[in-house]
């Protein structure tokens, strides 16, 4: 079901664009202003980018020229927009790339909004610096460790900017207003999946993994009798928190990896799942 207050996305001469493949045959600043629709408030308020050029608001007739990033090749249809606080940050203040199916869907491939001024935690490279693809290839663990008790989640090197909200309303409303009714994603962590079920996320595949890691985190449970202090993630109690029970599975918990969780939205609605059953924080 599409919100009613959608009005359908329409080309300079009135023609509806029914996906980002063919918004991307544009010109560069018209989709620019389309895609410039997804990007979060605070980026423009509290960052102060300009509205118009894009532009960082120190160098708004400068010569560095430090801008938002829009990438939307001709052909593809694929979007990626990169937001940096400063030029030669590596991490993003925000970041989002977005994808056409096969299907009539769009994927929300990834997303971060990072908070540029927090202290950066290197989980993202090894010991020895090299990239580590998200610790899929080779993990970082004393940086895993201070990330955890920062609070931080698995994948996450700074503290976010809870502006996800807002991000994903525009986002919602965008995908509406090409005349696509779902959106798709695969969550890169447990926690991650519980954070989608609360924005109305419901599961293609994954969802009785879901249901058996909060049944296996339960007292008499698998997973609740491997929290037995060998590794500073498998601590006692923390199957008392979504973020603890993420980093024990992100520790290898499991019997498998975390991998093959596919979720979905409705555009409009609200899947009212919740596989956590427990009360939980």
């Amino acid at each position: 079901m599409i919100p009613m207050a959608t009005a359908h996305l329409l080309d300079p001469d009135g023609l509806p664009l029914f996906s980002i493949k063919e918004i991307n045959e544009l010109s560069q600043e018209v989709k620019e202003s389309i895609y410039a629709t997804i990007v979060p408030q605070i980026v423009f308020d509290q960052y102060g980018f300009d509205r118009q050029t894009f532009l960082a608001p120190d160098q708004i007739g400068g010569v560095k020229k430090n801008r938002i990033q829009f990438i939307c090749p001709q052909g593809l249809g694929l979007l990626r927009i990169e937001v940096r606080q400063q030029p030669e940050d590596i991490d993003c203040l925000f970041f989002v790339e977005v994808a056409d199916t096969p299907y009539r869907q769009i994927e929300l491939s990834f997303c971060l909004i990072n908070d540029p001024d927090a202290l950066r935690f290197d989980i993202d490279h090894d010991q020895q610096g090299r990239d580590n693809s998200f610790a899929t290839l080779r993990r970082n663990i004393p940086e895993e460790v201070r990330a955890m008790e920062a609070g931080l989640s698995p994948n996450q090197v700074r503290r976010g900017l809870k502006a996800f909200k807002d991000f994903f309303a525009l986002f919602e409303s965008f995908v509406a207003s090409l005349g696509i009714d779902m959106i798709i994603a695969e969550p890169l962590s447990y926690s991650n999946a519980v954070r989608y079920e609360k924005y109305g996320f419901d599961y293609i595949t994954g969802k009785q993994l879901m249901l058996w890691i909060d049944r296996q985190f339960q007292p008499d449970g698998i997973l609740f009798a491997r929290l037995d202090n060998s590794t500073p993630f498998r601590q006692q109690g923390m199957h008392t928190t979504v973020r603890g029970r993420s980093w024990a599975i992100h520790d290898g918990i499991l019997d498998q990896p975390w991998d093959d969780v596919k979720i979905y939205k409705i555009v409009g609605q609200h899947a009212g799942i919740n596989t956590v059953t427990t009360q939980v924080y």
